[in-house]
């Protein structure tokens, strides 16, 4: 018996519809068709990609530091830098500026639940 992969990524969220709002709005995400109750799942490939309302006793606001500490979420994008500027322009908190690596341009920037998310523009 052996695991494959990931193969379903959800961040469990304070507010749902901000949430899948922001994703959709500020990165472009679409929506999936079907999406499983009180969850927003995009159609992103290879794994799927949701925002969620939080599991029966999760606290957000009593997570310390913040949500996600210690979990590195990468999204590919087809152009880092132009959505960097974006994001920036949006005043969406960016933690890491855009640089060239391994990844391609890269940046991460903070969601509206603190979450750090980078995004990078090559495979």
């Amino acid at each position: 018996m052996t695991v494959t992969g990931p193969d379903f990524i959800a961040l469990q969220v304070r507010d749902l519809d901000a949430a899948a709002a922001f994703y959709e709005t500020r990165l472009g995400l679409r929506r999936a068709p079907v999406s499983p109750p009180d969850a927003v799942v995009f159609a992103t490939n290879p794994v799927p990609f949701a925002v969620r309302t939080p599991l029966p006793g999760l606290d957000l606001d009593a997570v310390t530091p913040r949500p996600g500490a210690g979990v590195a979420l990468w999204l590919r994008a087809d152009d880092a830098q132009a959505l960097h500027d974006d994001l920036a322009a949006a005043g969406v908190p960016i933690v890491a500026a855009p640089v060239d690596g391994p990844f391609g341009r890269t940046f991460t920037f903070r969601d509206l639940d603190g979450y750090a998310v980078t995004i990078h523009d090559q495979g």
